[in-house]
């Protein structure tokens, strides 16, 4: 199994860490430290040794600070991990904040004591994050302080060892670009913005760049790794040799120099002495980085990482290879669902249902000769109420029998040497109250919103967003997370900088792959989430119109479950939809199937639906 179901959450030693951590920072002189869920590489995933937000509270979602001074201790979290985090952590010692609403630097703003002095970790907050921080403490007359060395990494015993994951080259007819070309590329553009060099920090942006893929991190393919590209196509690449092989430090010293991480702090002064105009993101790079170069002499040019939007941007090969792994992990949704259709209700556990899914995934890739990676993320499977839990992870204590009468909702993602997938449907375990088919519906109508949107060239996540929701907001009804986030090739199940929230001011482009993935939840209840993954075209004429329109392309195919549908909710477009998508899944699908008992099922399962 990819995927472990043990209890890694300890919020029983909360108390005593908290009260370590606050004898430590009375002798650093400071009134209070963040401990952010992010490590030195500023990834959503992180290795054992940086788990250091879940060490310390308990917690153990994917986004999250704490913030912890001599009277209180905050976790910030947004609202996918509210639920979560009053199940995870000690609450007499904890408290939640709100990590949209009001971050710790609001929070400090609104609540911070006069001349308050907060501690920091500078290689865990980027610079965008120093200067919100900077100003906060300003306005009460206190300082931020960077601290040389983290008090909580002297408190933790028998800490992890930092991973040593095995590199790959990831092969041209799933990259579509060689790797000496995108450096090329990349040289002309530090060239343009007048920087002798940048500085990559995002493990995706170097696995991107270099066309190869670690696995340093949870199933995620990173190689936690640092490179520095100049202006004239050099490169440089902080990797540890002990997790190249023969041929794989064959390749990587073709493309650059390959440096020891150790070295990597010296070499960034040194380049900085030149009087060097360094280019980093300011919203990724951590911000000892940024001060590393300014004490040395160096300047920092502050631009957009220049891998971010080209890696956003799918080739051809990319997307073709996306669409090929989306039928195979179709395949092994199917058989999966067929499955769980076949079985007695009462006799599936949340468990059970998540190692059948990974053993069908993993006997399709044997059988399409496309193995399975890894998963790419840990499978939320949630029956009833646990559906309501946004990022639910099914553990050994919080095992539930998938009970008659209810919905299930599975959320999970395969990742292939060809793609990286992300799918989640809600089925019916029997009969349904009326109410949940609703809600149900209405969620169904905004993902179809979502799925048959035209929209003008310069539109961002933040226009679409409301789309998803409409149906909802009619019902007097919303959901606490973004309606979608991009996804990598073969890399991370979140990738920036596309995202269709309220939040998202990114342009979306042609090639940017992304989830469709509106929801509702209802705490102690239920929980319903149906999610696509899909792509940007490109600008279409449409008959009659005035201006060519982007639109969406469906990757992901898999019946969505008829049994829950309301006909007389949607519209005539909306059913129309439905029907020609269940319509192309089963032509999809079909010729890739050979159990009798599974094409009967899905046969059934994509029929058309009427009023």
């Amino acid at each position: 199994m990819f995927q472990s179901f043990e209890v890694t959450s300890t919020p029983q030693f909360g108390k005593e860490r908290v009260d370590a951590l606050r004898a430590a920072l009375q002798a650093l002189d400071v009134d209070g430290f963040l401990v952010p869920r992010a490590d030195e590489y500023q990834g959503e995933y992180v290795p054992a040794s940086a788990e250091r937000l879940s060490w310390l509270s308990g917690f153990t979602g994917s986004a999250g600070i704490a913030l912890v001074t001599q009277s209180q201790a905050i976790v910030f979290v947004d609202g996918r991990y509210v639920t979560q985090l009053k199940e995870q952590v000690d609450g007499t010692v904890f408290t939640g904040g709100d990590l949209v609403g009001e971050p710790p630097h609001l929070w400090l703003e609104h609540n911070g004591k006069k001349g308050f002095r907060l501690g920091i970790d500078p290689w865990l907050h980027t610079g965008a994050e120093v200067r919100k921080l900077e100003k906060a403490l300003q306005g009460l007359g206190g300082a931020l302080v960077f601290l040389d060395h983290n008090p909580l990494d002297r408190l933790w015993e028998n800490r992890p060892a930092a991973p040593l994951g095995r590199v790959k080259i990831q092969p041209l007819d799933h990259s579509g670009l060689l790797a000496r070309d995108k450096i090329a590329t990349m040289a002309e553009e530090i060239a343009k913005a007048g920087a002798d060099a940048v500085v990559l920090t995002d493990p995706s942006s170097i696995a991107w760049t270099f066309n190869i893929r670690g696995s340093d991190v949870p199933h995620t393919p990173h190689p936690l790794a640092r490179a520095v590209v100049h202006a004239d196509g050099k490169a440089e690449l902080f990797l540890d040799k002990r997790k190249a092989g023969i041929e794989e430090e064959a390749y990587l010293t073709q493309l650059s120099s390959l440096e020891a991480p150790a070295s990597f702090e010296d070499r960034i002064a040194a380049l900085g002495a030149t009087g060097a105009k360094i280019m980093i993101d300011p919203d990724h790079a951590p911000f000892a980085l940024a001060e590393r170069i300014r004490l040395s002499g160096g300047t920092v040019i502050e631009a957009i990482d220049p891998a971010r939007l080209p890696r956003a941007r799918k080739n051809a090969a990319e997307l073709e290879g996306s669409a090929r792994a989306h039928l195979q992990d179709g395949v092994a949704m199917v058989e999966f669902l067929a499955w769980l259709d076949s079985t007695q209700p009462e006799t599936v556990t949340e468990i059970a249902a998540v190692e059948k899914l990974e053993a069908c995934r993993a006997n399709v890739g044997q059988r399409m000769q496309n193995p399975l990676k890894d998963i790419s993320f840990d499978t939320i499977s949630g029956a009833g109420e646990h559906a309501a839990i946004m990022h639910y992870r099914v553990t050994s204590e919080s095992d539930l029998t998938i009970a008659d009468g209810t919905m299930f909702l599975i959320d999970s993602g395969g990742q292939y040497i060809n793609g990286t997938t992300d799918i989640t449907r809600t089925v019916a375990i029997g009969t349904v109250p009326e109410e949940q088919r609703r809600f149900f519906t209405l969620v169904l109508k905004g993902m179809i919103a979502i799925s048959v949107a035209r929209f003008p060239k310069g539109s961002r996540g933040v226009d679409l967003d409301p789309l998803a929701r409409i149906a909802l907001w009619k019902a007097g009804a919303d959901f606490a997370h973004g309606t979608g986030h991009g996804v990598g090739s073969y890399l991370s199940v979140h990738e920036g900088p596309q995202r269709i929230s309220r939040a998202s001011m990114q342009e979306l482009l042609p090639g940017m792959i992304l989830s469709n993935e509106p929801g509702y939840y209802r705490p102690g209840a239920f929980g319903i989430r149906i999610e696509n993954l899909v792509h940007v075209l490109e600008a279409s004429e449409i008959a009659g119109g005035d201006l060519p329109m982007l639109g969406f392309e469906t990757l992901t195919f898999c019946p969505i479950d008829r049994r829950l549908v309301i006909t007389s909710l949607l519209t005539d477009e909306e059913l129309d939809w439905l029907n020609a998508y269940h319509a192309a899944t089963q032509e999809k699908l079909l010729p890739l199937i050979s159990d009798e008992t599974v094409l009967e099922w899905l046969k059934t399962a994509t029929e058309p639906l009427g009023r």
